[in-house]
């Protein structure tokens, strides 16, 4: 697949609600809008048989050299597991779009919720960690999809975009969206033959710059030299097979380093301070954030001065880090039974668990403003050593 369509964009996907509308979308403005000089679309659309063939697509056709994507929701996540293991560890680019629904199982998939935090964090077995994406509407969706294919290359590895039902499938009002017409696509380390020739010694997996971040080729770049194939299982630097423990132990140092160079080239969180002197906090992602933002304007009208961080990605930067530090109490407000993004915070951060206060909703609605201002009350009136 990637082969016949190096060069072009590739959306590899099986429908599910709600993610069906992104590629469907996807398709009528690539026939429109993605075309070369000659008329001809610069686009590939696949319709795959199902969710794992769908990921596996559109890994191949990003090793090839394309750009790919998919779309889902929860239950292909589940299904899309092994893959992106293969992908994170094979360090191959591939952006993954997830529209959350209710859940567990089929759940509830005409409803919205934040619940497939951690199964995307940690997809697959072993020690992986994939980058997160949290976009708030459809304009940061927008933004945030070039995003990913620039962080995807830039890292060789794979990007998920978490968006919900309530962003994919509802109307919102937003700015116009705005393409910047100069902007040209990161491609990270990726060698041409020219660039082959000019090295004594090319090793896939070897980390020349400090970064964690290898040199890779499209496969053919070079009759010679570069890579032609890849696997995944434990290799060497030049991605030959090994089952030496030590050299296999550093290779997932390595790649725990490059995670945490994507901390510097993440979407950084949005931090409004409604009260310079105030120790409470709020910490959300995504779709929550209007209903958030109207809540503290409320709290503010009464005198309450609330401080808002809106996390946009994942690995956490440091100033979700310094957030922290500078509120004693913080609520975290989601859309999950299990407080997932507090769950993440305190598993990768230094941040005390007891000052993250979770907020939750999960009957599948849109979070309301009157929700919230009645949740962070009732904590506070139950709670009376908390002072701003």
């Amino acid at each position: 697949i990637g082969a016949i369509y190096a060069g072009a964009t590739v959306a590899s996907w099986y429908p599910i609600t709600p993610s069906t509308s992104l590629v469907e979308a996807f398709e009528k403005h690539a026939n429109r809008l993605r075309k070369d000089d000659e008329g001809n679309v610069c686009a590939a659309v696949i319709q795959a048989e199902d969710e794992l063939s769908a990921i596996g697509m559109a890994i191949g056709a990003n090793w090839n050299g394309a750009r790919a994507f998919t779309a889902t929701s929860g239950p292909g996540i589940s299904l899309m597991s092994e893959f992106l293991g293969l992908a994170y560890f094979a360090e191959i680019p591939v952006v993954l779009f997830d529209i959350q629904r209710g859940g567990p199982s089929t759940g509830m998939p005409t409803r919205t919720q934040q619940s497939d935090i951690l199964a995307c964090a940690y997809a697959s077995h072993g020690d992986t960690r994939h980058v997160l994406l949290f976009p708030d509407d459809p304009a940061e969706c927008f933004s945030m999809a070039t995003d990913a294919f620039d962080l995807a290359e830039r890292l060789q590895t794979p990007v998920i975009v978490l968006s919900d039902l309530d962003i994919g499938m509802n109307d919102w009002v937003v700015d116009p969206l705005q393409w910047e017409k100069d902007r040209k696509h990161d491609r990270g380390k990726l060698l041409d033959a020219e660039a082959l020739d000019s090295i004594a010694d090319f090793a896939r997996y070897r980390d020349v710059d400090g970064d964690g971040i290898g040199y890779r080729t499209a496969p053919g770049t070079h009759p010679d030299r570069g890579a032609f194939f890849t696997r995944g299982t434990s290799h060497n630097e030049y991605g030959g097979y090994t089952e030496d423990g030590e050299g296999h132990a550093k290779t997932l140092d390595r790649l725990s380093l490059k995670f945490e160079t994507g901390a510097s080239m993440v979407p950084k969180p949005v931090i409004r301070t409604l009260s310079a002197k105030s120790r409470l906090g709020v910490i959300n992602i995504g779709s929550t954030d209007l209903a958030i933002r109207e809540a503290l304007s409320r709290f503010a009208s009464e005198g309450h001065g609330l401080n808002h961080m809106r996390i946009r990605a994942f690995p956490f930067t440091d100033e979700v880090i310094e957030f922290a530090e500078n509120h004693d109490f913080i609520f975290v407000i989601e859309q999950n039974r299990d407080a997932q993004l507090r769950t993440l915070l305190i598993a990768e951060t230094d941040i005390p668990g007891d000052k993250l206060v979770p907020v939750l909703n999960y009957d599948g609605l849109p979070l309301t403003a009157t929700g919230i201002c009645d949740a962070i009350r009732a904590v506070l009136n139950s709670n009376p050593q908390v002072e701003e």
